[in-house]
């Protein structure tokens, strides 16, 4: 139909017949109120057939309780399978290495996840994966106990070995590591770490699946202090981390206790318990009961703190001047991992529900939040000056996320 020229009228073929005649106004509150009455409304509280939610096509994909939302800054996606690791190069901290149980570990920049070149050749999931102190050279290592060895500068492969079932990989200069948790093959030792003194290297403190660690002389090969039975752990060690200068060390446990030794003496100087918040229900038939044990922890640099972090999401943090609790923080999910800022009281930890948080171990508030992954995140790692954070996650992603603190 085309309007008609002059009157306002409407032009309408011969077959058509007007049936109603209908003003076109806004509408006054009566007419509103009436309309109205028209309608019917369910309860606000009823709910949906068979108790079901709408779904978007923007909740396709996510696992339950993950959010749509991406804080990050990159994402490296050349991964098909979980990422299991990722490091940093300590010099310049612009490249990141991570590798994955697609068998493959790649190099690439963080700045904007340009792919420098793969670490090809991998037999198994590469669970290890870092560079030397002085960035030029990345090494990556797989379940299967193949390792191999790259020069960064010209993305050959200068060196590799193949020894047993690998758990744990890394250079004699680092004070923590953490061993794959991502599951598979047993292995007795199940975590290695070295402490960083006066000669770095000198020392190495071993954990034990039948919760017995030792202090090594690596110089010598001989086993310094063995603290087994009472004074070791009632199951498999699954962390452990030294202080700066190597004089403590702190373990961890599925046993659920975290010990402070003193490396020189090898004496437990105390024992951290943390008490379930509520009990758990027992388990009906054919479901595993709930459990909870230590996942991660690590000392503070500039105040005399260490924080634990538990499986059942409690991130503790203690005072080891008084050897007591000084803040408990609760989590939605298990907690993955934490790390501490090398010149600040403020400890990082991801979690079994994707997300990044930073936590002043001072007041043992949150600062802030970061999400992205629509997996759990399995590793983290947190450049020099605490400004970038790289995760990698069960979603075959890498993300990077730019810290951003009101103090700093």
């Amino acid at each position: 139909m085309e309007p008609a020229e002059g009157s306002g009228a409407l032009d309408f073929h011969g077959d058509e017949e007007i049936i109603e005649v209908v003003e076109l106004g806004p509408p006054g509150p009566d007419d509103l109120a009436a309309e109205m009455d028209d309608v019917d409304f369910e309860d606000e509280g009823a709910e949906e057939p068979d108790g079901e939610a709408w779904e978007t096509e923007d909740d396709e994909g996510l696992e339950d309780g993950m959010e749509a939302q991406d804080d990050s800054e990159v994402t490296f996606s050349l991964h098909s399978a979980s990422v299991f690791c990722v490091s940093l190069d300590p010099k310049t901290n612009t490249l990141a290495v991570t590798g994955g149980e697609d068998d493959k570990a790649f190099v690439w920049r963080l700045s904007d996840g340009e792919l420098l070149f793969e670490c090809s050749g991998h037999k198994d999931s590469v669970t290890c994966a870092g560079f030397s102190h002085d960035s030029v050279f990345v090494a990556t290592g797989d379940m299967s106990g193949l390792i191999k060895v790259w020069r960064v500068d010209t993305k050959e492969e200068v060196w590799s070995f193949e020894v047993g079932d690998l758990e744990v990989m890394g250079p004699s200069s680092v004070e923590t590591a953490k061993p794959s948790r991502a599951g598979g093959k047993g292995c007795g030792k199940l975590c290695l770490y070295l402490l960083v003194l006066i000669y770095p290297g000198k020392r190495a403190v071993v954990g034990y699946e039948d919760g017995t660690m030792r202090i090594w002389d690596l110089k010598q090969g001989t086993s310094l202090h063995v603290l087994k039975g009472q004074d070791g752990h009632q199951d498999p060690l699954t962390c452990v981390a030294s202080n700066q200068d190597g004089s403590l060390i702190l373990t961890g446990s599925v046993d659920c206790h975290a010990k402070l030794v003193n490396s020189a003496t090898g004496k437990v100087v105390c024992v951290f318990k943390m008490e379930s918040v509520a009990p758990k229900a027992p388990a009906s038939e054919g479901e595993e009961a709930e459990s909870n044990s230590v996942e991660s922890l690590g000392f503070c640099n500039v105040m005399p703190l260490a924080a634990v972090g538990y499986l059942d999401g409690t991130l503790a943090i203690y005072d080891l001047s008084t050897q007591s609790l000084r803040h408990k923080c609760q989590h939605e999910s298990g907690i993955v991992q934490l790390l501490w800022e090398e010149n600040s009281a403020v400890v990082y930890t991801c979690s079994l529900d994707g997300a990044v948080r930073l936590w002043d171990a001072r007041s043992g508030k949150m600062i802030s939040e970061y999400r992205g992954h629509s997996a759990e995140i399995l590793d983290f790692a947190v450049n020099k000056d605490a400004s970038i954070v790289v995760t990698t996650s069960g979603d075959h992603q890498a993300k990077v996320f730019c810290v951003q603190r009101p103090d700093r």
